[in-house]
């Protein structure tokens, strides 16, 4: 996986994940890292970017709103999603956007 996601031509889908952790990280890394490999495997997919120091921020990129709607409705996502709020977050926040312009270097 690369740091910065290859993304096509917009328009196209961010799902933006941004949480503060609890001291409880048992099992965290092995989901996140499970999540990453099953959300590559689901239709309207196009990549992922992740970043953690304080603030962890995820953003998964897709083509449409019923790919992602697929996705969070996942049943390994589910429990993932279950844990996460039960175990391994004090807070997080999840925004849909729309990309509608990109650019880089």
């Amino acid at each position: 996986m690369t740091l910065i996601a290859n993304t096509p031509e917009p328009p196209y889908y961010a799902v933006i994940f941004s949480s503060l952790r609890n001291d409880d990280i048992e099992g965290y890394t092995e989901t996140a890292a499970r999540m990453v490999e099953l959300a590559a495997l689901q239709p309207g997919f196009l990549g992922v970017e992740s970043a953690r120091e304080e603030l962890g921020i995820t953003i998964s990129y897709w083509s449409d709103l019923e790919s992602i709607k697929k996705w969070k409705a996942h049943a390994e996502h589910l429990e993932a999603q279950r844990l996460g709020m039960d175990k391994w977050y004090s807070n997080y926040m999840t925004r849909i956007a729309l990309v509608e312009r990109d650019y880089s270097k």
